[in-house]
């Protein structure tokens, strides 16, 4: 079986972030790419829309119950926890988690129950520790754990944490961290004969 998800986490300098990894993502990229950025309860509108310029794959934020589909890019609306149910997302209103809705935890958390070792779960920039619990679950169910470099990361704070919390695959400068991704969805192909 090979990889079906990627899920990403990020914070403050997420935007840069998010702009690197998306635009050197190619227009064929067969998984499904769910990014959870943490956003003010009433963030601005239009970051799909920005982010769209910058990507070769769709942006979209994913309504409820809405199918994952191979090949797009769903980022977390503000103010809501995003969550992978029986390949589908759902939308929660719960309380925030590590001070944040979206949490990243949450999301890796659910990832890692419904893909197991399908997963590939990444960090990027950001302050505070949201992700580093959701990662480990990931790294426990056989998933890929990447994380960005904390010494080029815009802040280092929640890559840190990450690598504290949990034994990682891969630290890598955010540069470099969209051609793993394709490495890894060529190699975990032909290793299992997809």
């Amino acid at each position: 079986m090979g990889f079906e998800i990627v899920v990403v986490g990020t914070s403050t300098g997420g935007l840069k972030a998010m702009q690197t990894l998306l635009s050197s993502l190619p227009e064929d990229f067969p998984l499904a790419v769910v990014i959870v950025q943490h956003r003010e309860a009433k963030a601005e509108v239009g970051l799909c829309e920005y982010l769209n310029r910058h990507s070769n794959l769709i942006v979209s934020e994913p309504e409820d119950k809405e199918e994952i589909l191979p090949g797009r890019v769903y980022l977390a609306p503000s103010d809501y926890h995003l969550l992978i149910e029986k390949r589908a997302f759902a939308l929660s209103t719960d309380p925030p988690v590590s001070f944040a809705r979206p949490s990243i935890d949450v999301l890796f958390e659910s990832a890692a129950d419904e893909y197991g070792k399908a997963v590939i779960g990444v960090i990027l920039t950001g302050v505070k520790h949201d992700g580093a619990r959701g990662l480990a679950r990931i790294k426990s169910r056989g998933g890929f754990v990447l994380i960005e470099d904390p010494k080029t990361a815009t802040c280092r704070e929640m890559p840190q944490a990450a690598m504290d919390h949990t034994p990682v695959d891969r630290v890598l400068p955010l540069e470099e961290i969209a051609p793993l991704l394709q490495e890894l969805t060529v190699s975990r192909a032909v290793s299992y004969g997809v």
